[in-house]
C-alpha cells in the first residue's frame, strides 16, 4: 500500500493528548494516518512513494462543513441585501422550481472546487436532484454528508421522501467511505407533524442521522408558538425528532429550555454566523450552547446567503462575534473555534475516525503556508490559524490519502471548465448572460 511522508511541518493535530502544536513528521499509508512523530526528520522516508517537504507548511485536519447547499452557488450574488421569507420566497424559490439535474451538478461541482481551495475535505449538502450531487462528490475526491431536502407540503412530498430514502440505498458508505446519507427534512414551517412522523419512520427504518433548519429567525419561533404554543425546538422533541441523530443547523433564537433538551437529546448544532448575520437573522448563542456541553460545528450555508464557502471566515466569525456580544475577549479562544471546525464538526455529523490527525484516523488534511506577511511572525500557529488565515493560504489538501489540491492546482477537476458549465446553467436560470453582464 501507497505511503505518504509529510516532514518538518507544524502539526496541529486537534488531538487532546498531544500538545497544541509541535514540529513533527506526518506518515500516511493508504487512505490512513499511520504515524504522527513529533521529532522532525525522525521517520524513515525509505519506502515512502511520496515525501512532501513541510517545513514551509502548518498541516492541520482538514476543515468540515457541517451546514450548506452546495449547488446554491449557482445564485451566488443574484438576491442580495433582502430578509430571509422575501430572499426564499420572492428569489430563490421561484429559481428552484426551474432545476435541472445538470445545473445540480455542475453548481455542486463549482461548491466544491472552491470548499477544496480552501481547505474543507468534509461537506454537508440538502438539496434536490442529490444523485448529481453524489457523482459530483464522488468525481472530486472530496467526503460529504448529504441529504434530500424533504419539503412536505403539497402533493411531492411523499415523492421526496421516497427519493430520500432511495439516495440511501444508491450512495451510503460509497466511494471507500467517503459518500454518507442522512435524511434531510427542512425545517418545522415546511415540515408538518404529520410529515414529520413519517420522515421519522424513515429514520428508523434506515438508521441514518437527520438534519434540519432550527430556529433561524425570530419570525419563525413567532410563528410556531402562535400554531403549536412551542418553540420550534421543543416542537421537534414532542414529535420525538430528537430520539434520533439529528444535526440542527442555525439554531440563532433559543430559549433556556431549547439549549437544555438539545443538550439533553446529544443534538449537534451546525452554526452559520455569516450566513445569519447578512440575512439578518441574528447570532446563535453560541457561549450558552459550549457552557451547556452542546456539540456545535461551522457551516457556511449556502453561497447564495453568504456569499462564499471560506471556513476559515467562518472560525474568525463565531470567536469575534462570541467576544463582542459578551464584552469577554477570552470566549471561543482560537482553539475552540479550530475544534468547531473540526474535531467537533467530525462529532457533529457523526463521523468516525475524522477530524484529528491520529494514527488510524482518515488522512483528510490541510497544509497552510507558513510564512506569509499577515502570519508572521509565528508567535501562536493555532491564533494565526483562526485570526488570520484565509482560503487563499490553502496549499496542500488531502482527503482519504489522496492529494486533492498541491501548489495551488487541483488535481481532479478541471476548475475552467466547471465555472463555465456553472455559469451556463445559472444563466439559464435567470435569464442573464453566462458572464454575468
Amino acid at each position: 500500500m501507497d505511503k505518504t511522508l509529510i516532514r518538518g511541518a507544524i502539526l496541529v493535530t486537534m488531538d487532546d493528548r498531544r500538545p497544541d502544536y509541535f514540529a513533527g513528521d506526518l506518515l500516511i499509508r493508504g487512505d490512513r494516518i499511520e504515524e504522527v512523530c513529533d521529532e522532525p526528520g525522525k521517520l524513515d522516508p525509505g519506502e515512502c512513494r511520496r515525501v512532501i517537504d513541510g517545513r514551509s507548511l502548518v498541516v492541520l485536519p482538514g476543515l468540515i462543513n457541517t451546514h450548506g447547499h452546495a449547488a446554491m452557488s449557482l445564485f451566488r450574488g443574484y438576491a442580495d441585501d433582502l430578509p430571509l421569507k422575501e430572499w426564499l420566497e420572492g428569489k430563490i424559490w421561484p429559481l428552484e422550481a426551474r432545476l435541472q439535474a445538470e445545473d445540480v451538478y455542475w453548481g455542486t461541482l463549482l461548491s466544491i472546487v472552491e470548499m477544496i481551495r480552501g481547505g474543507t475535505t468534509t461537506f454537508t449538502d440538502m438539496y434536490f436532484f442529490m444523485d448529481k450531487a453524489a457523482e459530483a462528490a464522488a468525481e472530486a475526491g472530496i467526503r460529504a454528508v448529504l441529504s434530500r431536502g424533504l419539503i412536505g407540503l403539497g402533493e411531492g412530498a411523499g415523492d421526496a421522501l421516497k427519493e430520500g430514502e432511495k439516495l440511501i440505498e444508491d450512495w451510503h458508505g460509497r466511494e471507500n467511505g467517503r459518500i454518507n446519507v442522512n435524511l434531510g427534512p427542512h425545517a418545522p414551517y415546511t415540515c408538518p407533524p404529520e410529515f414529520l412522523k413519517k420522515v421519522i419512520e424513515a429514520a428508523e427504518r434506515t438508521g441514518r442521522p437527520l438534519q434540519i433548519h432550527l430556529a433561524e429567525t425570530a419570525g419563525e419561533v413567532e410563528e410556531c408558538r402562535a400554531r403549536y404554543a412551542l418553540t420550534p425546538v421543543q416542537l421537534m422533541e414532542r414529535e420525538g425528532l430528537f430520539r434520533h441523530r439529528v444535526v440542527a443547523a442555525h439554531c440563532v433564537h433559543l430559549e433556556a429550555e431549547d439549549i437544555r433538551i438539545l443538550a439533553e437529546r446529544k443534538v449537534g448544532v451546525a452554526h452559520n454566523p455569516g450566513s445569519n448575520l447578512k440575512l439578518g437573522s441574528g447570532v446563535a448563542p453560541l457561549k450558552h450552547l459550549l457552557e451547556a456541553g452542546v456539540k456545535v460545528g461551522l457551516g457556511t450555508d449556502g453561497a447564495a446567503s453568504n456569499n462564499n464557502l471560506d471556513l476559515w471566515e467562518e472560525m474568525r466569525l463565531a470567536a469575534l462575534l462570541a467576544k463582542g456580544l459578551e464584552m469577554d475577549p477570552t470566549l471561543v479562544p482560537a482553539m475552540t473555534a479550530l475544534k468547531m471546525a473540526t474535531v467537533y464538526g467530525a462529532e457533529v455529523l457523526s463521523l468516525e475516525q475524522v477530524g484529528q490527525l491520529r494514527p488510524g484516523y482518515k488522512a483528510d488534511l490541510v497544509g497552510i503556508r507558513k510564512v506569509a506577511p499577515h502570519l508572521s511572525p509565528l508567535h501562536d500557529p493555532v491564533a494565526h490559524l483562526v485570526y488570520s488565515a484565509s482560503a487563499a493560504d490553502v496549499q496542500l489538501v488531502m482527503v482519504d490519502g489522496e492529494i486533492l489540491l498541491e501548489g495551488g492546482e487541483l488535481t481532479r477537476l478541471d476548475e475552467e471548465r466547471i465555472i463555465y458549465e456553472a455559469s451556463r446553467c445559472a444563466a439559464r436560470l435567470t435569464g442573464g448572460s453566462p458572464q454575468g453582464v
